[in-house]
């Protein structure tokens, strides 16, 4: 995989956005650290563009006089340590009146959130390159699906109360693209619009992977973001497929949600692909054929829950393009280890990445499974390093030796000792049959 990157100087120049943060270091270290910063990464092939600030508060007032020459400033001592990659500052502003703009600085203007603005840019700013800094904002929990999908909530931070949807008090928001932040978008809505503008030089979506912090729209006891269209876990949420449907070549199909309800439950069925078209079939009988009339969307059938099998098939030109199938899962009846390598290096160094699932009698994965899960190893030597769920709410050790399941799945890593050989590692879970996976140190 290979990466392209913005690299961005600072979040704040000398005005503050908060009382203990960089603007007190300002006057004394923004030279030194940018040149250091420029010096640092300017071989690296990654690096593309430079960035000399994100949402900065000089931006908001078109008479700040300090705005347009710090701007100034920054952008000279990049370009004397780097002439050959172009500079922008990540403004969630996009004012016409905004005063770093108007710097003759930049040569790009950078712009976060704020899609609504988006087309206006080409008559505010006549002839500017733009590119998108920041986008969407969505927040997803994996696994979790509110009825119906089309209903979209956007939610304030948890600074701000009572002005509008109170999310759920399980600390949990749906999967479907249908929830986020006030200031963004859905994944739809901004990429969408992306594909639209062609002076749109380019687009950062907020968040690859949630974090920990920031857990908008709550407070405590959630503890990490929202944000990702990939968990904190690395286990991917649905919105994950949206972005796999435009960007790949290859025959993709992702069916959600899971197919677990209660019956007389209407159920909102989402498809993504990068084909023509989808039909869904619920136990062999068809439910339609939904045709795409954009590249950046998904299909959708409201159905009446029966349990079962639900199974979509794409067609690309009239020819079977892919397939993609869930079925309803029984009681959970046994836990399962699937690492992503059975060999790894015995250099103390080396990882096994063992998604945890619990499956049915049948060997059906149980999507709304949240058993405890407790691991050991036996064998040469090797170390649990890691455990986590996904869920941002959770506040389990990273360094336990157990974890509970998120909406059916659950991580554990492994890391190699010095000595070859074979370690073993066993997950149990009261109730439920145990799994144990051998994995070949070399």
């Amino acid at each position: 995989m290979g990466f392209i990157v913005m690299d961005e100087a600072f979040d704040m120049w000398k005005k503050q956005k908060t009382d203990y943060d960089y603007h007190l270091d300002w006057d004394a270290w923004h030279v030194r650290d940018l040149s250091d910063m420029v010096q640092r990464d300017r071989n690296h092939p990654s690096v593309f563009i430079w960035s000399i600030g994100n949402e900065v508060m000089e931006q908001w007032n078109n008479g700040d006089s300090t705005a347009a020459p710090i701007a100034r400033e920054l952008a000279g001592i990049v370009r004397a340590l780097d002439p050959t990659r172009p500079i922008t500052q990540a403004a969630n502003n996009g004012s016409p009146q905004n005063p770093v703009f108007h710097a003759g600085a930049l040569d790009l203007l950078g712009h976060n959130y704020h899609h609504e603005v988006w087309a206006d840019f080409p008559t505010q700013y006549p002839g500017a390159k733009v590119i998108i800094t920041e986008a969407m904002s969505a927040l997803n929990s994996r696994g979790v699906y509110e009825q119906p999908s089309d209903s979209v909530a956007s939610y304030e931070t948890p600074y701000v109360k009572n002005h509008g949807p109170q999310p759920n008090k399980d600390y949990r928001l749906s999967s479907y693209d249908n929830r986020k932040a006030f200031w963004g978008s859905l994944h739809e809505q901004s990429l969408r619009l992306f594909e639209r503008y062609p002076f749109l030089s380019g687009i950062f979506v907020w968040q690859g992977i949630d974090y920990l912090g920031e857990p908008t729209p709550y407070e405590w006891p959630a503890r990490s973001s929202y944000f990702g269209v990939v968990d904190l876990a690395g286990f991917p949420k649905d919105p994950f497929y949206l972005y796999q449907s435009v960007w790949t070549e290859q025959p993709m199909l992702h069916l959600l949600p899971h197919w677990n309800w209660t019956p007389g439950d209407t159920i909102d069925v989402w498809a993504y692909t990068n084909a023509d078209e989808v039909e869904l079939f619920l136990n062999g009988v068809t439910l339609g054929v939904k045709r795409k009339t954009e590249r950046v969307s998904h299909l959708m059938w409201r159905v009446a829950y029966t349990p079962g099998t639900l199974r979509a098939v794409s067609r690309e030109e009239g020819r079977d393009w892919a397939t993609a199938e869930v079925r309803t899962a029984g009681a959970p009846a046994r836990v399962t280890l699937a690492p992503d390598r059975a060999r790894i290096r015995a250099n103390g160094e080396d990882l096994s990445f063992v998604t945890v699932t619990v499956q049915d009698r049948a060997g059906t994965a149980v999507p709304t499974a949240e058993p405890l899960i407790r691991f050991h190893l036996s064998g040469v030597d090797a170390k649990i390093v890691g455990v986590d769920n996904g869920d941002q709410s959770s506040h389990t050790s990273f360094k336990a030796n157990q974890v509970r399941l998120f909406n059916g799945k659950a991580l554990v890593i492994i890391r190699a000792g010095t000595r070859p050989g074979i370690v073993t590692l066993t997950a149990e879970a009261e109730g439920l049959a145990p799994s144990a996976v051998p994995m070949q140190l070399r």
